[in-house]
């Protein structure tokens, strides 16, 4: 939300009118015009509309993500695991839990990846709040994966020792 801006009242108060110091404030301070309809238009749009951009930024996203190294692997290797959940899930909630998992990783990998966008975007010098960022950012991705591989480990144990 924008910071009140003091506006110039164009039109003094009557001189015999008294003015309260609320209705003062309320006179000298307004919000700012909305430029929002120039500065991102998708807030002004609704319905179908709005989905069928929201769908293109998405695919935007992904498409960057594309870019990044580590999404690239981890995106390739699901199209051998999600398939492998379908033979390896006894029901549709291992199935679900399996595929998820990987889901999961590319996940949090885009989510790191618009992190470490962001810190870069502020600028290249070193601050210790922007390592803290990226270490957590990336310590998430390892959770990520740590779950991933238990959870795929364990199915297949279950697997081969049934």
């Amino acid at each position: 939300m924008s910071e009140p801006v003091p506006l110039q009242n164009s039109s003094p108060a009557p001189v015999n009118t008294p003015v309260t110091a609320t209705e003062n404030v309320a006179a000298t301070t307004r919000q700012a015009p909305a430029t929002d309809a120039i500065v991102n238009p998708q807030k002004h749009r609704t319905g179908l509309n709005r989905v069928w951009h929201a769908t293109g930024y998405s695919l935007a996203g992904l498409k960057a993500g594309w870019h990044e190294t580590a999404f690239r692997q981890e995106a390739i290797a699901s199209c051998a695991l999600i398939p492998l959940a379908f033979w390896l899930g006894n029901s549709w909630v291992e199935t679900i839990l399996l595929a998820g998992t990987v889901v999961l990783v590319m996940v949090v990998e885009l989510l790191n990846t618009g992190i470490e966008t962001a810190i870069d975007r502020i600028g290249p010098e070193w601050h210790d709040l922007s390592k803290r960022a990226k270490d957590m950012g990336s310590a998430a991705v390892l959770l990520s994966l740590l779950l991933c591989m238990i959870t795929w480990g364990m199915a297949l144990w279950q697997r081969v020792m049934a």
